[in-house]
């Protein structure tokens, strides 16, 4: 009997911002997602050479970015900066970059913090304003890793009203 190894596929999940870039990564297997790092950027030039230096160093071969749409599904022209900071992404790492909705993930982070810190361990502002976005793209990577979460086809949907 032959026993074949399943494909590894490292994912790396991004909630941009114009002021920090939430990180997280899958495990080696793409079933986990842990929150990696918060980068604190001034541009989003920076911004995408943080990223274009990463996937090499961790062996990352699927890209997912946190698009924020607005609450009734629609995109404004944040989820527009993001689009296209993603699709510049795309063309310079080679990578696909599949794009997924990410409303509620900064609010799910919120909620991991909070339960953090009444099970008592001591957080300060600033510590949460670090971890806050590492642990949304964690978030949103662990619900597009468990099927819970599909990718968008951003040729489909309206932007603005």
């Amino acid at each position: 009997m032959r026993y074949t190894r399943a494909r590894i596929v490292r994912t790396l999940a991004i909630d941009y911002g114009l002021r920090r870039v939430g990180l997280a990564l899958s495990d080696e297997g793409g079933r986990l997602a842990t929150p990696y790092d918060v980068v604190n950027v001034s541009s989003a030039r920076q911004a995408l050479n943080h990223v274009l230096a990463l996937i090499p160093a961790e062996g990352v071969e699927r890209i997912v970015v946190g698009l924020p749409l607005n609450m009734d599904g629609t995109r404004g022209p944040q989820a527009k900066l993001v689009a296209d900071w993603g699709n510049d992404l795309a063309r310079q790492s080679g990578r696909h970059v599949i794009f997924v909705d990410e409303r509620l993930s900064s609010f799910d982070a919120e909620q991991q913090l909070i339960s953090r810190k009444r099970a008592g361990e001591k957080l300060t502002r600033q510590r949460k304003k670090e971890q806050l976005d590492a642990l949304a793209a964690a978030s949103f990577l662990q619900a597009f890793l468990d099927g819970k979460l599909p990718p968008l086809d951003l040729d489909r949907r309206p932007a603005g009203r």
